[in-house]
């Protein structure tokens, strides 16, 4: 593993907003209601959209960890929309929900990857919310769960499982190559193993880090701590450290970046079925929208990209099931200007940003104007630049005197 240079100490608690601790926005409440793996059943979409209109302003907000937002919500609304969230099994621990923060691969168990990395995100959800300790997590905290595929592997996860095979899993920390392997039945002993000492070894450099990589030597320090008993397996069944490898080589690619983003529009899936990948315009699916997803299939699931996963359509039903999406402005193009743009709220739902960037984003989407011809792009109201995607990105930034645009 490389070593790292750590952050400076933070100087206050990470403060991310949760279902039950909101953050109190220029247009109301906003609450994060965390969905680990991205994975919601038809009925958790409908009572989402249904808070959304009677407690929000009738959207929802995808993130870029596939989790959802809800906006607009009057003051001491979070009780109400805690208890519409447990009945539907979308808040498991009041005292764990703001780190249940897990990406999965896109379109795992239907199409591709080595293994189906959905009963990992069921098994790492219940393994942290049932261990007390957990809580202690920074809402920061981010567990990537990849199938093989790469597609999540490189975003950033403090503790992630990534398949080389339908026998062998590596632990990746800080998106680096720990050298520890497992058999898929003990990766998730493994990545939970992982989190606890990532923990303690947070609480040893002062506990005020956000994420692993802010660690002195996190990675090595964490994969330190981890021992066969510490992974709750028996000698003869346990993960075992190995030499580490760059994370390209481990995905397959010799040099450069081989990590792969949402799929867009069809795909055939393992038993001949079809699912339906389509991105959300700026992240904000309708309640409407929401219910549409709702009757189309009995599980979708959310990515990091801001795109849902329709699965499990029959060949007669796909091209009525993309037109009812297409009608209601999502997109199933692939060269669609909105696979490349994403945005913050902006104005008027944050009272820091310069500029309404949701609008004038999709303005220069429809009158094909978008700057830097059309590369992927980051409209921000303010210097903080919220929202960022992980990679090459070109900024759009609000100013006093427009927009300021550039790499970085």
């Amino acid at each position: 593993m490389t070593a790292r240079t750590p952050a400076a100490a933070r100087l206050r608690a990470d403060a991310c907003p949760g279902a039950l601790q909101t953050h109190a926005a220029a247009d109301g409440a906003l609450a994060r209601v965390r969905v680990p793996g991205g994975l919601l059943t038809g009925g958790q979409l409908r009572a989402l959209a249904a808070a959304a209109r009677d407690l929000g302003d009738g959207a929802l907000e995808l993130t870029s960890r596939g989790n959802v937002q809800l906006r607009g919500l009057a003051g001491g609304a979070e009780a109400e929309l805690g208890d519409r969230l447990a009945a539907v099994g979308l808040l498991p621990s009041a005292s764990h929900e703001r780190v249940r923060n897990v990406l999965a691969s896109a379109l795992t168990g239907w199409a591709g990857g080595h293994v189906d990395v959905r009963p990992w995100v069921r098994a790492l959800d219940a393994g942290i919310c049932a261990d007390p300790a957990l809580a202690a997590l920074p809402g920061r905290y981010l567990a990537t769960l990849d199938d093989g595929r790469g597609d999540v592997a490189g975003l950033g996860g403090d503790v992630g499982l990534l398949a080389l095979s339908p026998a062998e899993v590596a632990l990746t920390l800080a998106g680096t190559d720990s050298g520890w392997r497992a058999h898929p039945d003990d990766a998730v002993a493994l990545a939970l193993a992982a989190t606890r000492a990532f923990l303690d070894e947070r609480a040893a450099q002062g506990g005020t880090c956000w994420r692993l990589a802010e660690l002195a030597g996190g990675p090595e320090r964490v994969a330190g701590r981890i021992t066969p008993s510490s992974s709750g397996r028996h000698r003869g069944h346990v993960p075992s450290p190995r030499c580490a490898e760059p994370l390209p080589s481990l995905l397959g690619g010799a040099s450069g970046s081989p990590l792969v983003g949402t799929p867009v529009g069809t795909t055939r899936q393992d038993d001949g079925r079809t699912a339906l990948a389509a991105v959300v315009p700026l992240g904000r699916l309708s309640a409407e929208q929401a219910d549409l997803l709702a009757r189309l299939a009995d599980e979708v699931q959310l990515t990091p990209w801001r795109s849902v996963v329709v699965p499990g359509l029959a060949e007669h039903a796909v091209d009525d099931a993309a037109a009812a999406l297409h009608r209601t402005g999502m997109v199933l193009d692939a060269d669609s200007a909105w696979t490349r743009v994403t945005a913050c709220a902006g104005r008027p739902g944050c009272a820091k940003s310069l500029a309404d960037v949701r609008a004038d984003a999709a303005r220069a989407v429809a009158d094909g104007t978008l700057p830097a011809g059309g590369a992927r792009q980051h409209w921000a109201g303010c210097e903080r630049r919220c929202g960022r995607p992980r990679g090459e990105v070109v900024d759009v930034v609000a100013t006093g005197t427009g927009y300021r645009v550039g790499w970085s």
